[in-house]
């Protein structure tokens, strides 16, 4: 009899869970996203790879039509100011050997009326370039991340306020339970942006996406963002695969996290743009880092 009673309130709280769920707006599925994301740059440290090149079918599967090009990196993140919704981040090229040392560094700002920014450190030119936050010219691209098909619009964060949203409809997703959300931006935040609107494939139990669609100005669709290996690290959903492709260029870049580790004990004081000059004090912090995860 307790078995069965136990059994009926399992069932009754699932049902629950899967109403309230299912009643939740566009707006409320979007800050779960956020609140989720937020958790995976939460003091992590971890190593990347992204894969870059020219693709084409053959079979019906997505290949590359040239050698692709390969970058390792290893990334460091916290989250700071009001609430942890701010985040400082870092990442560093460990190969190919050519391009060593090559780095990017970026605060993001979960305030609407506070632009993210962002440092470019070329090895080669022992140079640091500030990169801006949006463009209102069309004609512009985005600044790539290390010369792949993910720019630095795409890996923009928070500021929900700058966007309108609504639910286009539900249904599943590769045998998962999705909300597809339609994301349009505010006018002021199109002066800044690429897109006129993107699609979202969001897992509505897990609060990830699935999948992106991005759309120009004019309605083209011009990438796509795929995720793989969905798994649970530490509680938090994260995708471990992502591919972002360009169908402008015909181009794509797959990122793929090798390893992830949270919780660590990282300095603030080392997401600065000393980091990316400095290669002493960049491998002194990420010697520390390394051996805090082994």
């Amino acid at each position: 009899m307790r078995l069965i009673k136990a059994m009926a309130l399992l069932s009754l709280s699932l049902l629950v869970v899967g109403v309230v769920q299912a009643e939740m707006t566009a707006r409320e599925l979007v800050q779960e996203m956020d609140e989720n994301r937020l958790k995976t740059t939460d003091s992590s440290f971890n190593l990347m790879q992204l894969t870059t090149c020219k693709y084409g079918t053959k079979d019906g599967k997505l290949k590359c039509v040239e050698k692709p090009r390969i970058k390792l990196l290893e990334s460091a993140q916290i989250n700071i100011g009001a609430n942890n919704k701010d985040s400082k981040s870092i990442a560093i090229i460990l190969e190919p050997p050519s391009e060593r040392g090559i780095g990017m560094l970026t605060y993001t700002y979960d305030a609407s009326d506070k632009d993210n920014e962002t440092w470019l450190y070329l090895s080669a030119l022992g140079k640091v370039k500030r990169i801006a936050s949006g463009s209102d010219d069309e004609a512009t691209e985005p600044t790539s991340m290390f010369g792949s098909e993910i720019t630095t619009e795409d890996q923009e964060t928070g500021k929900l306020d700058d966007y309108t949203y609504k639910i286009l409809q539900r249904g599943t997703y590769k045998g998962r339970p999705v909300a597809v959300i339609e994301s349009v931006p505010t006018p002021q935040r199109l002066q800044h942006t690429r897109y006129g609107k993107v699609r979202t494939w969001v897992d509505t139990e897990r609060f990830i996406s699935l999948k992106m669609q991005m759309f120009d100005k004019h309605g083209n669709a011009i990438k796509q963002v795929s995720v793989a290996k969905v798994e649970k690290i530490n509680g938090i959903w994260l995708a471990r695969s992502m591919t972002f492709k360009n169908l402008v260029s015909q181009r794509l870049t797959n990122m793929k996290i090798k390893a992830i580790s949270f919780g660590l004990n990282i300095n603030d004081g080392f997401l600065t743009q000393r980091a990316l000059t400095d290669q002493a004090f960049r491998q002194r912090h990420l010697q520390t880092l390394r051996e805090q995860v082994q």
